[in-house]
């Protein structure tokens, strides 16, 4: 049995996530913005274990989350479900922060810098991750005029960008990242194309199975396949000035 952290759980993908995990048999350890959205997931998965609350969108809350997770115990496996979609204008955060970007990508750094290693890691992206720019002069938009799925689409560039950079880093744990498909649900909108259960699936998997494909690191996946990702991704230049960037936004850097 596996012990599994699963960020962003309180609905959509990450609650289906946690609804799999928890039907074969593993301790999943649940995520919430609040402690209502807690008490909503509490009732949906009764068989959850924990429920940590944090908002993302904050690096003290980010940093709450962290303490609480550390506090509810150790993990096998850690999944960075929780993310945000474009947004019409752009919003700054209580950090000043552009927020797409500190929800999207410094969360995820933080809370990999902040909680233990678990065996394995398994961070969510999408495949408009193919669209994505590098801009490393100004990754928040603060100059160039806003586009929301611009800046959703770089997002999830980064994300892939930052778990090839922990794959380097930690040789030790096997680290994935995984584009879940376009899913019928609340962020994925009317017009998505895909089932709930398929866009929990390969996480589940990667998460779990001793398969020899499960247990390979610094991997690119949609249901169980290797894809190429953004060529930007496996430029260690571009992965180190991320990890930098996002250090310097934090304060806290990535163990080595």
């Amino acid at each position: 049995m596996a012990r599994v952290l699963v960020t962003g759980s309180a609905d959509g993908i990450g609650r289906e996530t946690a609804a799999q995990l928890i039907a074969l048999g593993h301790e999943v350890v649940g995520h919430a913005r609040n402690e209502s959205r807690a008490d909503d997931l509490r009732a949906a998965l009764p068989g959850i274990g924990p429920v940590v609350t944090g908002e993302l969108a904050s690096l003290a809350g980010t940093t709450a989350l962290a303490e609480a997770a550390v506090k509810a115990g150790g993990y096998d496996v850690v999944i960075h479900n929780a993310g945000i979609s474009g947004r019409p204008a752009r919003h700054l955060t209580v950090d000043g922060m552009e927020q797409i970007f500190q929800v999207n990508v410094v969360a995820p750094y933080l809370l990999t810098a902040l909680l233990p290693r678990p065996a394995r890691l398994v961070y969510l992206t999408s495949g408009l991750e193919s669209d994505g720019v590098v801009d490393l002069d100004d990754m928040q938009f603060a100059r160039k005029p806003w586009h929301g799925m611009r800046a959703y689409s770089d997002s999830k560039m980064y994300d892939v960008v930052l778990a090839f950079a922990v794959a380097r880093r930690w040789p030790e744990v096997i680290t994935n990242v995984v584009d879940p498909g376009w899913i019928k649900t609340r962020l994925g909108g009317p017009g998505a194309t895909d089932e709930l259960p398929e866009g929990a699936e390969t996480q589940v998997w990667l998460a779990t199975s001793d398969d020899p494909e499960a247990v390979r690191t610094g991997r690119y996946l949609k249901r169980r396949r290797v894809l190429e990702p953004n060529p930007a991704a496996r430029e260690h230049a571009i992965q180190d000035a991320l990890l930098a960037e996002c250090e310097r936004l934090t304060g806290v850097a990535l163990p080595t």
